[in-house]
């Protein structure tokens, strides 16, 4: 491809890319809202001097593009219910979440985002085999169960996958992303004093003394494995709830309406493959009498 040709292809990208953004006016108006709101935060994050915080708003500026860039490139359509959940969860997770202490200040917020998560997670495990098996060189056709058990596992490779994040952010880089709990009772080998892999159980903890100064937690603080096997345990739930109406939806061919029906994509057709439609009208204009041709 010539310099040239490199320079139309990111054109015709930039003009597919304004037509995605507003083939939806549900699913525009609410990129818009949160890109505005998103922008406020970002100047009012450069005002405090919280660098940090400006750098999550600038990321959450180019994830709320993703959806769109997503159904151009790969030439999918997503449901404006599955990229509203999309904008809506970035925008949570990053400006709400960090910027603004959500995950600290608002009780359960991890959970209800990590239980959207195994839900989003398991559409696009289940949209990904529909996707990839949509070839007209495959003979064979999948099981509704096989689909449903495919999208679970997704999730759930997802799911494991984050924690690993998290686990390595805190191990490496002295985050603290596995959130700590606060326990009042602790069952351990490491005070077995005989050596035996017997359990000693430590109960109504009230206080802990580091370096001879109390913490003033009321209780042990647990680092991480309770926040952790919480998170898993919540996705797990999301990944069954969109398994179960995932199952039901591909037993009837996509003709009984399910929950699952508004997240899972389908490809492009040519009426809004907005892309091959750019490369088109480029080609036309450039074959045009005014062009010399």
């Amino acid at each position: 491809m010539t310099k040239q040709e490199k320079k139309t292809e990111k054109k015709n990208f930039r003009h597919a890319m304004a037509r995605e953004l507003r083939e939806h006016r549900n699913s525009f108006i609410v990129f818009y809202v949160l890109r505005v709101l998103v922008l406020v935060s970002l100047v009012r994050q450069i005002m405090l001097r919280n660098y940090e915080g400006a750098f999550f708003c600038i990321l959450t500026i180019v994830l709320l593009y993703v959806p769109s860039w997503i159904q151009v490139k790969l030439h999918i359509e997503l449901p404006p219910a599955l990229e509203i959940t999309i904008l809506c969860f970035i925008f949570a997770a990053e400006i709400l979440g960090e910027v603004n202490a959500f995950y600290v200040n608002v009780p359960h917020w991890d959970t209800m985002l990590h239980t959207l998560n195994g839900f989003l997670a398991a559409a696009v495990g289940f949209s990904m085999v529909l996707l990839l098996n949509d070839d007209e060189r495959l003979t064979f056709d999948l099981s509704p169960f096989f689909l449903a058990l495919m999208a679970f596992c997704f999730s759930m490779t997802i799911g494991v996958l984050w924690e690993f994040f998290e686990f390595g952010m805190d191990y490496f880089f002295h985050t603290d992303m596995q959130k700590d709990t606060i326990i009042h009772n602790l069952y351990t080998v490491a005070l077995d004093t005989t050596r035996t892999n017997k359990v000693v159980a430590v109960k109504d903890i009230q206080d802990v003394v580091i370096n001879g100064e109390s913490l003033g937690l009321g209780g042990y603080l647990d680092i991480g494995i309770i926040d952790t096997m919480k998170d898993l345990s919540v996705n797990f739930v999301g990944a069954v709830v969109f398994s179960v109406t995932g199952f039901f939806y591909a037993r009837s061919k996509g003709k009984k309406k399910t929950a699952a029906q508004n997240f899972v994509p389908s490809r492009k057709t040519e009426e809004t493959d907005y892309l091959q439609q750019a490369r088109k009208e480029s080609a036309e204009k450039e074959q045009s009498p005014e062009n010399g041709v």
